[in-house]
């Protein structure tokens, strides 16, 4: 993986991989086949360990299996030695996620060594027919894999997405209906505007009647059928924050800058923060703030936030506050004695601050739950030495992602989570997510940025890396979104198969199910699924066409670098960054702003 580009209120650079960076999709669209690798693929161990690891770890499970285990593979021993690759030779731990080789009864022997009478050999030998099945039954059950017919009438797979089974008695309660026909259409495709520098898209929006993008010195309302625009919102200049929290009456934060970017001078401070009203199209207010290490200078931000009625906005200036409905500062940019200052908030159900404190290299930061109203922290914890930023996953119940010490090695910005108290700042569980396992990412220098990571259930659900699949055919990869339990930090019997030559990629939480993108193999269009948080069973809410020009359109777009929405029937698929189109790129590949399908 790559590393992720500077912050947007930073002077652009080439452009680079990460978050939100352009790219050139590989030949063939994402899904198309590669060769296969020359080392074991993501998600499996590179190099078996040689002794037992120990099981005190979070993130663990506490007993060692009695068998050799293959990653997302039902347990049976293998006949011979393993010299495929990407199985380990001898594995001493579970794979993250996976359930264990269910245990049967053993025939007893008598004391004293005597043989079991014919008649009693024969009764034994049915129990343990009957254990087999069964034990074999409640495997399956718990494995999660296979998907619902969605179509099919009055079965569990026509109330997946509505609750269905109850499994472990999570799950259900989504507002995602299974539509009556899956297969979407292509309703538009919006094209990627002309720019003269690497320029910041980011933000994306649905309403009941609208798709809200952004653009170039302006937002844009689309209708969710035609594509024709509903309304424009002009600003001062180029968009370089927005939230992804929204009011249930549709309005949304923005970062915005003062002045529109003149060339040769591209780059402009983001130093403005508005409130746009997703109906209307007007800009409720907007202002500016002073104060943190800008002086009397308008402090610059790189990520805003919401929270009930307070709106959040940080930065390497400091971070500030306003009241929702008419912009004045509930709090300004400040620095303190220990040189302490707000990088940026998380919102959704509580306002959580990430807090740089110290000199830049023994720098150290506190993560606060503040009160929205006063920004005075409810509580507050320490994260561990080596983590220069942090990511809030979650704010309730808080979630925290962190690369220590620089250990995650694949651009990621993750190598733990931490899941915290919010009430009285201490530390539930920390749970080890392994680069090489876990394809999760956060840009760590923004701190409410995390993709491919989902909470709720009290569980935090990560998707695999891509492996070989099933068949160990040429371009079969795969993967599996796994659980770990906040409370405790330990993986769960969860598991969401993608199927071979799908990938899942987490969206968003529906209730207590999960919305799911499956990025698709070159020859098949993407799916959306709803998965059921108890069962862990995938429903199919949407097929996207897979005729060639469509798979074209949506093969341009990463799932790494772009956002996806899905609700009611429709998904939008929409870039984070645009670039100036290089000399050398091929005329025949199309590059778009954004993508709508329907199922309506």
């Amino acid at each position: 993986m790559t590393q992720p580009p500077p912050p947007p209120n930073q002077p652009p650079g080439p452009p680079q991989g990460g978050f939100g960076a352009p790219q050139d999709p590989p030949p063939g669209g994402f899904g198309a086949p590669t060769p296969p690798p020359e080392q074991p693929g993501y998600g499996y161990p590179q190099q078996p360990p040689t002794q037992p690891q120990p099981q005190e770890q979070y993130g663990y499970p506490q007993q060692p299996p009695t068998q050799p285990q293959q990653y997302g593979y039902p347990q049976q021993p293998p006949t011979q030695p393993q010299q495929q690759y990407g199985y380990p030779q001898q594995a001493q731990q579970p794979p993250y996620g996976y359930p264990t080789q269910p245990q049967y009864p053993q025939a007893a022997v008598p004391a004293g060594g005597k043989k079991l009478s014919a008649q009693m050999q024969i009764v034994i030998a049915a129990v343990v027919a009957v254990a087999l099945i069964v034990g074999g039954g409640i495997w399956y059950a718990n494995s999660g894999g296979g998907e619902e017919n969605p179509n099919a009438k009055g079965g569990s797979g026509s109330t997946q997405g509505q609750g269905g089974d109850k499994g472990n008695g999570l799950g259900g309660n989504g507002k995602e209906k299974v539509p009556a026909n899956t297969q979407s259409k292509l309703s538009f495709q919006l094209p990627k505007p002309k720019v003269t520098d690497l320029t910041d898209v980011t933000g994306s929006w649905m309403t009941d009647k609208a798709f809200v993008k952004t653009g170039v010195n302006s937002i844009v309302a689309y209708d969710p059928d035609k594509g024709t625009p509903l309304w424009t919102l002009p600003l001062a200049g180029q968009v370089c924050g927005s939230s992804r929290h929204v009011t249930a009456d549709h309005k949304v934060p923005i970062l915005f800058e003062a002045t529109k970017r003149v060339a040769p001078k591209f780059y402009q401070p983001c130093t403005e923060v508005g409130v746009v009203d997703l109906v209307t199209g007007k800009l409720v207010w907007s202002t500016s703030v002073t104060g943190g290490s800008a002086g009397d200078q308008k402090a610059r931000f790189s990520e805003v936030t919401l929270s009930g009625t307070t709106v959040a906005a940080g930065g390497t200036d400091g971070g500030a506050a306003f009241d929702l409905a008419n912009g004045n500062p509930r709090w300004k940019p400040s620095v303190d004695s220990n040189n302490c200052y707000d990088m940026g908030y998380g919102g959704g159900e509580g306002i959580v601050a990430a807090r740089k404190c110290g000199p830049y290299d023994a720098g150290y930061v506190m993560i606060q739950n503040l009160d929205p109203m006063t920004g005075r922290p409810i509580s507050q914890y320490k994260m561990p030495a080596g983590v220069k930023y942090a990511s809030i996953v979650s704010t309730k119940p808080l979630v925290v992602a962190a690369d220590v010490g620089d250990t995650a090695g694949d651009g990621s910005g993750i190598s733990d989570f931490f899941s915290i108290d919010e009430k009285t700042g201490k530390l539930k569980a920390k749970i080890a997510a392994n680069a090489d396992r876990f394809a999760a990412r956060c840009r760590s220098t923004e701190v409410e940025s995390c993709s491919k990571v989902l909470v709720g259930n009290n569980r935090l659900y990560l998707p695999t890396e891509e492996h070989e699949g099933s068949t160990g055919e040429y371009g079969d990869e795969t993967n599996e979104i796994v659980s770990f339990d906040l409370a405790n930090g330990k993986t769960t019997s969860d598991k969401a198969d993608a199927g071979d030559r799908y990938t899942l990629v987490p969206l968003r939480m529906d209730g207590g199910n999960l919305i799911a993108y499956k990025v698709p193999p070159y020859d098949k269009g993407g799916q959306v699924v709803s998965i059921h948080g108890g069962t862990m069973k995938a429903t199919v809410l949407m097929e996207n066409p897979s005729d060639k020009s469509v798979r074209d359109a949506e093969d341009s777009f990463s799932e790494d670098y772009s956002e996806i929405l899905y609700g009611n029937g429709r998904m939008f698929i929409s870039a984070l960054m645009v670039s100036k189109p290089r000399e050398s790129s091929s005329t025949d590949l199309k590059e778009y702003l954004a993508l709508a399908f329907s199922t309506n």
